[in-house]
């Protein structure tokens, strides 16, 4: 089962945690020597930030899919570090990636230091209501082979578990077959290690179902999840040269899409995968342009929770997506209140393609 690493930091004592967490990581994900020091770096650099500047905040650790899918590399696995805060925000970001820039009277090299060890370095803040850092380390090309249309579409998530567990019930993943990318949210029932199994069991059968539509891909799902507690599973299907994305969906993982700044749900059907799977699912089918994001979410976030203006920006890495809409739906008095993960797909800015 993949771990997931959730590091609160809000003493010292807690940045060697989140150094040991990203060397963890790295272990799992096949990294060599110079790349697994370079995540320890970044952990340990975002994590002492965390104290500097915002009083304290979360590292999540996690082993996922790069956020492009190259054709021969789809197996490929990346270490992600994200920090989530709930400080006083950055008002100059740029400023703030540019070595020498300090308001502690520090050297100022952390953040830039990150963006040049990491392969994928993002920051976003809002002054007054914090900030959310991104960093992949690993193998992975940062570009997709010239002229291939996949990868004009990107995906990312986080995850975080429940009181801190090592796993979490939740998964996402994603899968390439030609021209179509099929994005994946599960839930396994309940919490803790057997939750994880169902979601784990759903991982491993969409890339066996990877040419399928969401439909029929979840009949494939709910043979695999039996024997396990079942789970709640969202796919998102976009076809590139069509340009149209599928959606189907059991259970309660919630799914919004924003099209021209509007943002409106998919349906799921009541059930669950593995044990309790309706007998008749229809793929629901949209239009998929440039400026399309698609977020999939379980229901460790509140169903009524209000997207950020950044969450409808296609340009915004799309693991930064997922983890502002983790952020703005709770905070240090509110933590979230079950294995939550989200994930997030959309469109590939030109200069990334």
């Amino acid at each position: 089962m993949p771990r997931v690493w959730e590091v609160p930091v809000h003493d010292s004592t807690r940045v060697r945690d989140a150094r040991v967490a990203a060397e963890h990581a790295a272990t799992r994900a096949g990294l060599d020597e110079q790349c697994t020091a370079s995540a320890a770096l970044v952990a340990t650099e975002l994590a002492t930030n965390l104290l500097k500047h915002a009083g304290g905040g979360l590292v999540l650790i996690d082993v996922v899919s790069p956020p492009v899918l190259t054709a021969g590399r789809e197996d490929a696995r990346v270490v992600q570090i994200a920090t989530v805060d709930h400080g006083p925000g950055i008002a100059d970001v740029p400023a703030a990636l540019s070595d020498g820039f300090t308001t502690t009277g520090s050297l100022g090299a952390g953040l830039g230091t990150c963006a040049r060890l990491a392969d994928d370095f993002d920051l976003h803040s809002v002054p007054g209501r914090g900030t959310v850092a991104l960093a992949r380390i690993g193998g992975a090309p940062r570009l997709c082979a010239s002229g291939d249309p996949v990868a004009a579409v990107r995906a990312g998530g986080v995850n975080v578990p429940f009181g801190g567990g090592d796993y979490s019930g939740d998964a996402w993943a994603w899968v390439r077959a030609g021209d179509r990318v099929t994005l994946m949210l599960a839930d396994g029932l309940g919490h803790g290690p057997e939750a994880a199994r169902a979601s784990s069991a759903a991982v491993e059968a969409l890339r066996g179902a990877a040419r399928l539509v969401p439909s029929e891909a979840l009949k494939q799902l709910d043979a695999a999840l039996s024997g396990t507690r079942g789970a709640a599973v969202a796919l998102a299907q976009v076809d590139v040269r069509a340009g149209l994305l599928r959606f189907a969906g059991v259970g309660n993982i919630g799914a919004r899409l924003c099209a021209e700044g509007t943002w409106r749900p998919l349906v799921s059907q009541p059930g669950i995968v593995g044990t309790h799977r309706p007998t008749t699912v229809r793929d629901e089918e949209r239009e998929w342009a440039e400026d399309r994001v698609l977020i999939l979410h379980s229901d460790g976030l509140p169903s009524r929770w209000t997207p950020s203006p950044v969450s409808c920006a296609p340009s915004v890495d799309p693991a930064v997506t997922a983890a502002v809409t983790v952020r703005d739906a709770s905070s240090p008095a509110r933590p979230v209140r079950d294995d939550t993960a989200v994930a997030v797909l959309s469109s590939t800015p030109p200069d990334r393609r």
